[in-house]
């Protein structure tokens, strides 16, 4: 397993996370513990959750074996507040108040003092960034966290926290948690380079793209049994007709298909491999059900793309972006441009 600084910290993580959100949900507690305690064999030292994720029962069996695991003390765990966990007025957002009632309420499910990586788990345009950033670099001054981060925010949102966080000179987020696959490079133009202007790592969510790209689905037949979306091919942004209908989709699934082929690994590995290939890219969030997803998931950890196989999948997956302001020179090259053709 190879181990990266936790953005621009002094923490070493594993290059791949494990993503809870199955926990207490599509796994029950015995087999996420065997989850956990596989991950942690395999070099993984890195556990994200989130206090929504199945209405906290996540954190709570992560607590539980974070009290009898011996490999407890070499795990950094983050966790998220900012959706409601009550019916109250005030009991969501990252207000002061929401978010020192959260917070608080991860320490005891975790069963710990002491969270390391403290994600605010989504945007909020009603509350002031001042006063959540202000929260937050007293979270750290107390001893209640060690670093802060945002998921979901967009590339000006993130720009705008640091600069922010500059100026009142508090502590500066270290990470962004944004959806991040081979299917989805949205983030490719405005949020990877804010992420790395700013000196903050990337932990990308939904590598996979929901199931897609592990190779399992079939061009126009419908899923079905104990999978995702043969349980939900409705679900969000992973929905089934959209993505089908999309000669793309198929497109790149093939190419990750034959260079799996070609390399004698899962779909899923390569899938997994060109993320954490990425710039900025810190750690990838792996999802896992039982302990044999878990297991091809973890194949990736010992993969490395070539250069042309990572060439091939970048190519086939580049995003649609607008000639402008993304595809000329910027004043900078055109001046130099100039001044060498004097």
């Amino acid at each position: 397993m190879e181990y990266r600084n936790l953005g621009s910290s002094g923490t070493s993580v594993s290059a791949y996370a494990l993503g809870t959100m199955t926990f207490g949900a599509e796994a029950d507690e015995k087999a996420s513990h065997a989850i956990l305690d596989d991950y942690a064999a395999g070099g993984g030292n890195f556990i994200d959750t989130a206090d929504v994720y199945s209405a906290g029962v996540s954190e709570e069996i992560i607590g539980r074996w974070l009290a009898k695991s011996p490999a407890a003390g070499d795990m950094v765990i983050t966790t998220k507040g900012r959706f409601p966990m009550g019916k109250g007025v005030n009991d969501l957002g990252l207000s002061r108040r929401h978010l020192r009632l959260a917070l608080d309420a991860s320490l005891k499910r975790l069963g710990v003092e002491h969270i390391d990586l403290y994600q605010m788990h989504s945007w909020d345009p009603l509350t002031p960034l001042e006063e959540t950033l202000g929260f937050l670099h007293d979270a750290v001054s107390a001893g209640k966290i060690s670093y802060y981060g945002f998921s979901n925010y967009t590339g000006w949102q993130l720009t705008k926290a640091v600069g922010i966080a500059k100026a009142r000179g508090w502590d500066l987020p270290v990470t962004l948690q944004p959806q991040y696959s081979l299917l989805v490079r949205g983030i490719e133009p405005e949020i990877v380079p804010a992420a790395l202007d700013a000196g903050m790592g990337l932990l990308p969510w939904s590598p996979l793209g929901g199931g897609w790209l592990t190779g399992k689905y079939k061009r126009d037949t419908a899923p079905q049994g104990a999978t995702r979306l043969g349980e939900n091919p409705d679900r969000g942004m992973e929905a089934w007709k959209k993505r089908n209908a999309q000669e793309k989709t198929w497109a790149i699934i093939d190419v990750v298909l034959a260079t799996a082929k070609a390399r004698g690994v899962s779909a899923s590995q390569v899938a997994l491999a060109w993320v954490a290939q990425q710039p900025a890219v810190t750690s990838v969030i792996l999802g896992a059900r039982t302990t044999e997803q878990l297991a091809d998931n973890l194949g990736a950890a010992t993969l490395r793309l070539t250069e042309q196989e990572t060439s091939s999948l970048s190519e086939v997956s580049a995003p649609d972006v607008a000639d402008y302001p993304y595809g000329t020179p910027g004043i900078e090259q055109r001046s130099r441009k100039i001044d060498g053709g004097r």
